[in-house]
């Protein structure tokens, strides 16, 4: 089981208590948000990076582009993984073997400190 994987399903399970129905897209979402703000901070500092070494190699609009059909294909990548059978297996192996269970708190501050960074970093260009 990957790192994303067990964060997926903490918060599949913090939020299957209150929210029954809505638990797995939320997790969803919050998954692929995390996933989409990581290649933010990656490919931002790579632009910084490449700047500094004065090597042009792709125009900012096409950079944009090239993040949003990312952004595009994680998401649905992440739809087709996280519903249905691969949901029952992660239930199935939690069940089986103890998974590292993350604060539910913590991985919110994981995810907009994600953003904050890339905001600094995109500030910095």
């Amino acid at each position: 089981m990957s790192t994303f994987d067990s964060i997926f399903y903490s918060v599949f399970k913090h939020y299957k208590g209150n929210q029954k129905q809505k638990a797995n897209t939320i997790a969803l979402l919050y998954i692929s948000c995390l996933q989409i703000a990581l290649i933010l901070v990656l490919g931002v500092f790579i632009s910084l990076f490449l700047k500094e070494m004065y090597v042009n190699t792709i125009t900012s609009t096409k950079a944009w582009t090239l993040f949003i059909m990312a952004s595009i294909f994680v998401y649905f990548r992440n739809w087709i993984l996280y519903t249905g059978r691969k949901r029952k297996l992660l239930n199935a192996k939690t069940h089986k073997n103890k998974v590292i269970v993350y604060n539910i708190w913590l991985l919110w501050l994981l995810l907009l400190g994600c953003i904050f960074l890339a905001l600094i970093l995109l500030n910095a260009w």
